[in-house]
């Protein structure tokens, strides 16, 4: 069988490579190359060198801001999804009544799309600050808040069902083991449950940073930048660049290369640094 595999294998992984290669590796090394160019078309490119990748952290492209509002976004978002999911995966294998109810009630925003997420969970603000004579647009806070809470609201659900699926993974003689010798709740939580769902861990971890740094769709339809492009992400900050900036088509596929790689750094981090913690586990 082995011997068919190595015979075959490239076969069946050929149409997997071409589609990678249209879908992703082609149009990167083009948009690399577009980066030190200014154009209007692909075919209508005029090289510059490193000028767009200056004009990117300039303080008229507001490329940084929304860098560190993304940021910040990332790392509360981050850990609040986590914990929570974590905790609800962990209160819903407690044997409890009615845990397919809740699994399927918490995973349920998860596929709503993020546009309508965006949209609904704006009315609920709005309705909420019209109260106070003010709307999620008009103070920065309102919108970094409401992008947490939305963010929390379709995540937490997913990430669940994932460290469930760990949770449930961890052999109960283990558990048994521990609180024979004495270990109480919190001892046998964190010494053998977490280690032991720690590969759990860095995929929830990678799915989390991954879709709060790419997030678009909620972030427009829910603030749109506004007031002042103050609560602008990276992702929407790059699409504005491209499509509503005239000249800036170079800048914006500058932007979207410093992006790429920061994020794929990001995560080749926190992969390696969990999946460290799975060996010693």
């Amino acid at each position: 069988m082995r011997s068919a595999l190595k015979k075959y294998g490239p076969v069946f992984l050929l149409p997997t490579l071409i589609a990678f290669a249209i879908a992703f590796f082609v149009p990167f090394i083009i948009g690399l190359a577009l980066s030190f160019t200014e154009f209007t078309t692909i075919t209508n490119a005029q090289f510059v060198g490193l000028q767009n990748y200056q004009d990117a952290f300039g303080a008229r492209s507001g490329f940084t801001s929304a860098f560190v509002f993304t940021v910040l976004v990332a790392i509360v978002s981050i850990v609040t999804v986590n914990v929570f999911a974590f905790a609800i995966a962990w209160l819903l294998t407690r044997k409890l009544r009615g845990t397919n109810f809740f699994r399927t009630v918490f995973f349920m925003p998860n596929l709503i799309g993020g546009i309508v997420l965006g949209y609904t969970f704006q009315v609920l603000f709005n309705a909420v600050l019209v109260q106070y004579a003010t709307t999620i647009i008009s103070n920065w806070k309102y919108g970094y808040l409401g992008l947490v809470v939305l963010i929390n609201w379709q995540l937490i659900g997913y990430m669940m069902i994932i460290y469930i699926a760990g949770l449930q993974n961890v052999p109960p003689e283990l558990i048994e083991s521990a609180q024979l010798d004495g270990a109480g709740r919190w001892q046998v939580l964190r010494h053998v449950t977490i280690p032991m769902v720690m590969p759990s861990i860095t995929i929830c971890l990678f799915l989390t940073l991954s879709s709060t740094f790419k997030m678009y769709d909620q972030n427009l339809a829910l603030t749109a930048g506004a007031p002042l492009d103050q609560t602008e992400m990276v992702a929407l900050n790059i699409v504005n660049s491209m499509f509503f900036e005239v000249g800036q088509e170079g800048v914006a596929q500058a932007k979207a290369v410093i992006f790429v790689v920061v994020v794929v750094v990001l995560a080749m981090f926190q992969l390696r640094a969990t999946r460290s913690r799975e060996v010693e586990a």
